[in-house]
């Protein structure tokens, strides 16, 4: 498998409303950190994540946390 691209070396911090959503797990996507098609011939598929409740989520900017679509810090080591 192919290495994802980092967008950016820090979270997305965004606000989301409760539901469904599908993260970028390649980095091209012109729309992160959400998915817009950008994967398509290449190995990655977009992650679907839900969340419960409306607020600020930090969601992966470098492509490479343990714990996707969330930042666990794994930017502070590339």
């Amino acid at each position: 498998m192919s290495s994802a691209e980092c967008p950016q070396e820090k979270p997305y911090v965004t606000e989301l409303k409760e539901g469904t959503y599908w993260w970028c797990s390649c980095g091209k996507s012109n729309s992160q950190p959400f998915c817009d098609g950008s994967h398509k011939g290449t190995d990655f598929q977009p992650l679907e994540f839900t969340v419960n409740e409306t607020k600020k989520y930090g969601l992966c900017g470098c492509k490479q946390s343990k714990n996707p679509p969330f930042c666990d810090g794994s930017h502070k080591d590339l």
